[in-house]
């Protein structure tokens, strides 16, 4: 059986992890292996519904608590609907966004303790860690005109907050990926999409490359 392989994508807000999720995936799909592309929150029936009232309900407020519970839950759906089933046959899993988005935005960003957050994680995914955490840092001032910010026709209920927020949940990244620095691959997000991709797909090939 080929190796299987989990890879995260993180950042915030205009980062750009979506355009380059679907790039690798196109990229690895291409030379012959079979490869799950998911998000979230979501990727399950029961996950993209949580992922209306989490982004996108505007008439439902909703406590730093609750976001970290709700996502909780559309991630231990996912993960044992998508991804280890995935992984057992063997396929290469390709997730934007996992666990670290609710440390960053939740922790870092709303200031619910971190441990809390780690303890309800360790529930919804039950050990399960991605093999390499792609994290594309691009500047505040320069990510968020990207994603919309603030556009009335498209709420998003974290596009609507201060930039404020954003620096915290940015530094918060950063922090994590200076804590695991085994597992995060911080890649500048603010160049061109084709540079991105060839960095990260770099880093991917020497991870199936046998030993």
């Amino acid at each position: 059986m080929t190796r299987a392989l989990f890879l995260s994508f993180e950042g915030g807000e205009g980062s750009g992890k979506s355009v380059q999720t679907a790039a690798l995936a196109r990229s690895i799909g291409e030379r012959g292996r079979d490869v799950v592309l998911t998000r979230e929150p979501g990727g399950t029936p029961a996950g993209e519904r949580i992922r209306e009232i989490l982004l996108h309900a505007r008439e439902a407020p909703l406590s730093p608590e609750a976001q970290v519970l709700l996502y909780s839950a559309a991630r231990a759906q996912l993960v044992r609907e998508v991804i280890r089933p995935a992984l057992d046959a063997g396929r290469i899993v390709i997730a934007d966004r996992y666990f670290d988005s609710t440390l960053a935005y939740q922790g870092y960003g709303h200031g619910v303790a971190l441990e809390q957050i780690r303890g309800v994680t360790g529930l919804a995914v039950g050990g399960l860690v991605p093999d390499r955490t792609f994290l594309l840092d691009v500047p505040v001032s320069v990510a968020l005109p990207r994603s919309g910010w603030r556009s009335a026709a498209t709420w998003d209920r974290f596009e609507v907050l201060g930039s404020d927020f954003h620096e915290r949940v940015r530094d918060g990244y950063l922090r994590l990926a200076a804590a695991e620095p085994e597992r995060f691959v911080v890649v500048r997000g603010d160049r061109d999409e084709a540079s991105i991709a060839s960095d990260i797909r770099r880093e991917v090939d020497a991870l199936l490359t046998p030993v």
